[in-house]
Parts: structure tokens; sequence; C-alpha cells
């Protein structure tokens, strides 16, 4: 709803005229902070892999309220390791010409940015690298 009083506001009405008009557009339907926050959350893990703390930002940014945040949030189940673990899994594969050291700092650094914690994101780089990287047999030239 705080997005579409901004941009109501933009359009030089008087405050009670905005009012009015969030008020009818809300009992219409139109506007409802709660399902735009269950589709970031849908949008954010499903889609995007992010964990929650990116979430939580997107969901501040667009306006929400803290309370019907958290209350969604706290829907969302606590599968942070897996999600990360998965979304790194797909990013392992185009390192696999690095050298770990730099996969790893490179993985670690996409999961912190798509919001998962510096532990969780540490785990799940290194299991999605030890999945890729296999132990080299024989004579390696370079």
């Amino acid at each position: 709803m705080s997005e579409a009083r901004d941009l109501l506001r933009d359009h030089d009405l008087e405050l009670d005229e905005v009012e009015r008009l969030l008020a009818r557009f809300q009992s219409l339907g139109y506007l409802d902070d709660t399902l735009l926050a269950e589709q970031l959350v849908h949008v954010g893990s499903d889609r995007k892999g992010q964990g929650r703390r990116v979430i939580a930002q997107t969901m501040t940014k667009r306006g929400i309220p803290r309370e019907v945040a958290d209350a969604v949030l706290a829907e969302l189940p606590d599968d942070d390791d897996e999600r990360a673990l998965e979304f790194a899994r797909t990013k392992a594969k185009s390192m696999a010409s690095l050298d770990r050291d730099t996969a790893l700092r490179r993985l670690t650094g996409q999961l912190a940015r798509r919001g998962y914690g510096g532990a969780v994101a540490m785990t799940a780089a290194r299991a999605a690298l030890d999945e890729v990287q296999k132990p080299s047999t024989g004579v390696r030239f370079r």
C-alpha cells in the first residue's frame, strides 16, 4: 500500500483524496500487503534462491509493514541450508576450472549477496565445490 500511496502523491492529489482512493482500492482487493509479501517470498525463495535476509530487505524497500513481513517470513520453511546448497550446486559447475580458493571465495560471495549468512554460505559453497571438483587421477601436464 505504501507504493500506491507514493504513486498517488506524485500525481498532486490532496491527502484526503489519496486516502479515499487507497481505501477504495483496498476494499476492491486491489491492494493487499499480505498478498504482496507472500508473492515476494515466493519469488525470492523459489525463483531467485534468496535467503531470508534479502527477502526481508526487499519487503522493507517495498514498504510492507514490519508485522506483515514478519508474519509471512515466519511461514517460510527453515530450509536456508538446503536452498543455499541448491543454488551453490548450480553455480559451482561453472567454476570447475578455477582453483578452489578462488571458486570458494566467488561462490561464497554470491551466496552472501542472496542473503545467506556466512556459515550457511561457506558450508554450501564447500559442499557444492566438493561435488564438482573431484580429485584428479593420473599425471597432469600444464
